[in-house]
């Protein structure tokens, strides 16, 4: 798949759809395969379009993001997806002032040769997202620009939710990492560099990687214990169980860790990248009388992950 920015221009006439994509779950996955199916009818190229920031970041600068995928994530999973191009547009002031039918021709139509453009069943785009879809077929229409709208993926989550980016991220901050995954359609996983931390683990028996993550943005999911896997920076894959939390029993104060050891593991990883998948909640966290008490409650966390 070949990227491009703001700049590019696509050479040969593409069916496209436009969104955020954070997470790139399965509702996203269903809509690329409905862009690629018309592409494929037509004999048209596949073009995916987004942005490599949030749009609330120029938008409303003081919320703190929770995001399930950072940009290189994004593009990496996007990439898997099989489009011909990614077009990754920084999200500007200018764009964020047009309308729907000023991006659609200035963006869409004139720098990125959109023939066809395929719409998710509840997108919206353009100033202050006004506009529904009978709106962006009738800028079409008069542009040139066929809009189709996209089926929605049949698959109902607890409550009768759709999957969505939103309900993905309700369901890490519960601890509901199955059910995550199960939106997703692969496991949840955060990156990070390996930093240094209080080293309190080896002395009881259970050393730890404290992990930095690779964004401040990354959505963590809630504190507790955690079954995961983890792939080391060398690419091979273990197996361990993670602690997010801010360890009350070892009185550190009230800044949280992510800490991983590794079963069966002997040796150095400061300052390696891990990537963390979340397999299973384990437990809360919470606070014991005694170092010993900890080490004991370990030792059953790591038969629950191992069982």
């Amino acid at each position: 798949m070949s990227k491009g920015q703001s700049q590019s221009v696509q050479a040969a006439a593409s069916v496209a759809t436009i969104g955020f994509f954070d997470g790139v779950h399965r509702g996203h996955q269903y809509l690329i395969r409905q862009v690629a199916e018309e592409a494929q009818r037509r004999g048209m190229a596949t073009t995916l379009i987004s942005f490599p920031d949030h749009p609330a970041r120029l938008l409303h600068p003081e919320r703190q993001l929770q995001l399930l995928t950072t940009p290189p994530e994004k593009a990496e999973l996007l990439a898997l997806q099989g489009a011909q191009h990614l077009v990754l547009l920084p999200f500007t002031a200018e764009i964020a002032q047009m309308s729907a039918r000023q991006f659609m021709e200035k963006v869409l139509r004139d720098r990125l040769g959109v023939r066809v453009l395929v719409i998710g069943y509840d997108h919206r785009f353009g100033h202050q997202r006004s506009e529904g879809f009978a709106d962006y077929a009738r800028h079409g229409q008069e542009l040139g620009i066929e809009v189709v709208q996209a089926h929605e993926l049949d698959c109902q989550m607890p409550d009768g939710q759709s999957v969505s980016s939103s309900f993905i991220r309700k369901a890490l901050l519960a601890g509901d990492v199955e059910l995550a995954a199960k939106c997703l359609g692969y496991t949840y996983f955060v990156r990070g560099q390996v930093v240094g931390g209080f080293q309190v683990g080896r002395k009881i028996g259970f050393p730890t990687a404290n992990l930095l993550p690779d964004s401040p943005d990354k959505l963590i999911p809630k504190g507790g214990v955690y079954d995961v896997g983890v792939v080391l920076e060398d690419g091979r894959e273990a197996h361990g169980m993670l602690n997010i939390g801010t360890r009350p029993t070892l009185h550190n104060g009230h800044e949280r860790s992510i800490e991983v050891h590794i079963f069966d593991f002997n040796g150095d990883l400061y300052a390696e990248n891990l990537e963390i998948r979340f397999r299973r909640f384990i437990r809360e966290e919470r606070k014991f009388d005694s170092i010993d008490e900890l080490q004991a409650q370990l030792k059953l966390d790591e038969i629950a992950c191992k069982s």
